[in-house]
């Protein structure tokens, strides 16, 4: 197919999108989630890797990636659907844009659901890329996401698997107003008050400046939504509860793994829009 910047994209296409960048990005995210859940400063992003490498082998560091695609097939899916399929409807007569307040609600609106629907495939990743820091004797085992999905609701019960939702259903709205609109707000800028063309180049800019930006917005929620995700059962009485115990390691048990963090996010953001932005491209609809 022939390629041609005013497409516009399918519904799909943030989901595989996003799912294909996920696979780039799982080693970063699993290192991210073993510095977030430690009860105390001990290692370092660097050292974690290294210690996970040497002791499990290298495979280890894509532990959960069947979940981590799942996740990505279920929440980015769903936030990146709405948000393509409201967008247009949004747009006032005589504007060729929205304006920046109209993205957010809809990505703040994109971004809730999204949350909820990723929540169960989200709870399965934390655990299989926890699980071996485990002891032999706690590890869960899962094979697969499907495996996990099914394991937790016979074993702890259906509703187990939105352990956290109140977390992951805000960190998704917060990344969701950083990673597209923002990301949408940012490019339409640099196309409409620089010598910017509808490019690698411009949606690389874009998406790099919107996933510092969802950094700064997400990281403590993030840290919460973590925490809540992995716990055993009667661990944490509620958000409050988990809120005071991380609260206190000090301001900085907010910001456990901050660097990799960003890291991480910054290329899946990326990775997310140079793909999404090829399909639309080549793939996508044609304007009527």
């Amino acid at each position: 197919m022939k390629a041609d910047v005013n497409r516009t994209p399918k519904w799909y296409h943030g989901g595989v999108a996003a799912a294909l960048a996920a696979c780039c990005t799982h080693p970063l995210d699993l290192i991210k989630v073993h510095l977030q859940t430690q009860q105390k400063v001990e290692m370092r992003a660097f050292t974690m890797a290294r210690s996970i490498v040497s002791q499990q082998g290298f495979l280890a560091l894509y532990n959960g990636v069947s979940a981590s695609v799942g996740r990505q097939l279920t929440y980015s899916m769903t936030r990146f659907a709405i948000y393509d399929a409201v967008r247009p409807v949004i747009v006032s007569k005589g504007e060729t844009n929205p304006s920046l307040v109209k993205k957010m609600i809809l990505a703040s609106v994109s971004g809730f659901i999204g949350g909820i629907v990723g929540t169960p495939c989200d709870v399965i990743n934390v655990r299989m890329q926890n699980d071996i820091k485990l002891p032999l004797e706690q590890r869960r085992n899962y094979r697969h996401v499907f495996h996990g999905l099914y394991a937790t609701a016979k074993g702890e019960g259906v509703l187990s698997l939105f352990n956290g939702v109140q977390m992951a259903a805000l960190r998704a709205v917060l990344i969701t107003n950083g990673q597209i609109a923002f990301y949408d707000q940012i490019k339409q800028f640099l196309l409409g008050s620089f010598n910017f063309q509808d490019n690698i180049t411009t949606h690389f800019t874009a998406s790099f400046i919107a996933s510092t930006i969802a950094t700064g917005m997400t990281q403590p929620v993030d840290v919460m939504k973590t925490r809540l995700m992995n716990a055993k059962p009667g661990e944490f009485r509620g958000v409050w509860h988990c809120v005071v115990e991380t609260g206190k390691f000090g301001p900085m048990g907010f910001f456990k793994g901050f660097i990799p963090a960003w890291v991480r996010l910054g290329p899946l953001t990326i990775l997310i829009w140079v793909f999404k932005e090829q399909f639309r491209i080549y793939f996508g609809n044609d304007k009527k």
